[in-house]
């Protein structure tokens, strides 16, 4: 009942932040492998699961406040979409440990990046 709880807990934690847009998959994925120690492909499984409901409800929104700028909608989608595949055949070969320490230097960029850079960005309020 513990683990369910605290399932729960992680997931309304996630949701506040891929609602906010800012990269709840990203903890989902932490916690899966980190506090669930779970194997990093199905957790990439899982966080692609739990991105479809959370990406619907969150757009929703984002239309409504008219947040999305439809011209480059199409061209990223396509991009992502013809890049998707070869990427999880990638995935899928890749050594599960080297996986990790990709993710892992992944995240440890987009938290510099966040950091020292956010405010510099051409355009920034913050």
């Amino acid at each position: 009942m513990l683990t369910f709880l605290i399932a729960v807990l992680a997931g309304l934690l996630c949701g506040v932040l891929s609602g906010f847009g800012i990269g709840g998959g990203s903890l989902l994925m932490v916690w899966l492998t980190a506090a669930q120690s779970m194997e990093q492909r199905t957790a990439q499984g899982v966080n692609l699961l739990y991105f479809l409901p959370t990406a619907v409800c969150s757009l929703f929104f984002h239309v409504k406040n008219k947040q999305i700028i439809w011209r480059a909608v199409l061209p990223a989608a396509l991009a992502g979409c013809l890049t998707a595949i070869p990427g999880a055949l990638l995935a899928s070969t890749l050594d599960t440990g080297l996986l990790r320490k990709l993710f892992g230097g992944f995240l440890v960029l987009v938290g510099i990046s966040e950091v020292f850079f956010k405010g510099k960005k051409s355009g920034s309020s913050g």
